[in-house]
C-alpha cells in the first residue's frame, strides 16, 4: 500500500475535511481526493463520506484507521532502523516543545547517554500538534508537551504538575513601565486567562518560550506567570516577589506515546524523566503524576 495515501488517509479523518487535510500535507485538495480514491479502490470500499461540513469517515474507514495508524508506525520504524549505528540496539526519537527542552530535557539527554550507551536518541523540537502528527505517523517514539489534543492511537501519561505562580520584579529604569507578560504556556493556560484575567491578554509583550519570558522579566522587570522551580532560586535571591493570588493557575507536563510501543526502550526513557523530575534542582516541591489515559 502506498505510504502517503495512508497518511493522507489519517490527516483527512482528524481534520474532517479535504481540504484541511491539503493544507496541512502542503498539497492540493485534488491531490488528496485522488490518494483517497486510490486507497478506496485498493481495498474495495468507501472510507469517508463528504458533505457540505466536511469529510466522515464511514464504519470501513473506522475500521480501517488503526490499522492505517499501525502500518505507518511499523514501516518508519523499519525504515530508520535499518540505518541503527553501529553498537546500539535501539533507537528513540523524542520530540518537545521548546521550552521543555531548555527547562528539562536538556538535562534528560546526558542522563539517557551515561545510563543507556545502546540506545541511539533523535532529538527534536516542534509544535505541539506537529509532534502528534508525527506520533501518529511512527516517525517519533515519545513526546514531552503541555496540553496535548487526544488522539487516536496516542496513550498519554501525566508526568508532572507544577504549580505557576506570579512574579512582579520590579523595571529598570529603562524599561518602559511594569507591564505583564503573557507566556504562550499552553492552550489550557491561554483559555483560563481568557476566563480569569481577560484584562491581561492586552499586554503588549507576548513571548512563546517561558524561559526567554523569564530572561526579560529579569533583565527589564514586569510580572508574569513562571512555574515556582523556575523561579524559586531567583526568588531565594531576592529578585523578584511572588503575587499571591485568589485561583492559582497550574501547568501540567505529559508524555505522549504510541499505544503499542516499544516498552523496554521506552520505559528506559521513563526511568531518565523520573531521575530528572524527582531531583530537587528541577521541580522543587513539584509531586510526580501518574499515568493517565
Amino acid at each position: 500500500m502506498d505510504m502517503e495515501a495512508a497518511r493522507t488517509f489519517l490527516e483527512a479523518a482528524t481534520a474532517g475535511s479535504f481540504v484541511a487535510a491539503a493544507e496541512r500535507l502542503h498539497v492540493t485538495q485534488s491531490t488528496v481526493s485522488t490518494r483517497i480514491r486510490h486507497l478506496e479502490d485498493q481495498l474495495g470500499c468507501q472510507l469517508f463520506v463528504r458533505n457540505k461540513n466536511g469529510a466522515m469517515l464511514t464504519a470501513a474507514g473506522v475500521r480501517f484507521q488503526r490499522h492505517a495508524i499501525a502500518m505507518l508506525r511499523l514501516w518508519e520504524q523499519a525504515r530508520q532502523e535499518a540505518a541503527l549505528p553501529i553498537g546500539h540496539r535501539a533507537l528513540l526519537r523524542i520530540g518537545s516543545e521548546a521550552g521543555l527542552w531548555n527547562r528539562m530535557l536538556n538535562r534528560w539527554i546526558p542522563w539517557m547517554r551515561r545510563n543507556a550507551e545502546d540506545i541511539a536518541l533523535r532529538c527534536e523540537v516542534g509544535l505541539a500538534d506537529d509532534l502528534l502528527q508525527r506520533l501518529r505517523d511512527g516517525t517519533l517514539d515519545l513526546a514531552v508537551l503541555y496540553s496535548p489534543r487526544a488522539v487516536p492511537g496516542l496513550a498519554v501519561r501525566l508526568l508532572l504538575e507544577e504549580d505557576l505562580v506570579l512574579v512582579r520584579v520590579r523595571p529598570a529604569p529603562s524599561a518602559g513601565g511594569d507591564h505583564y507578560v503573557l507566556i504562550d504556556w499552553s492552550d489550557e493556560f491561554q483559555r483560563s486567562i481568557r476566563l480569569r484575567n481577560p484584562e491581561l491578554l492586552s499586554t503588549p509583550l507576548s513571548i512563546g518560550v517561558g524561559t526567554l519570558g523569564l530572561d526579560y522579566v529579569r533583565q527589564c522587570g514586569g510580572t508574569g506567570h513562571f512555574p515556582r522551580s523556575l523561579v524559586q532560586p531567583m526568588l531565594d535571591q531576592g529578585v523578584g516577589e511572588v503575587v499571591p493570588e485568589a485561583h492559582p493557575f497550574s501547568l501540567p507536563i505529559y508524555a505522549v506515546h504510541p499505544a503499542e510501543p516499544d516498552v523496554s526502550v521506552l520505559e528506559t526513557a521513563f526511568e531518565g524523566l523520573r531521575a530528572i523530575l524527582g531531583s530537587d534542582e528541577v521541580t522543587g516541591n513539584s509531586q510526580q503524576g501518574a499515568d493517565a489515559q
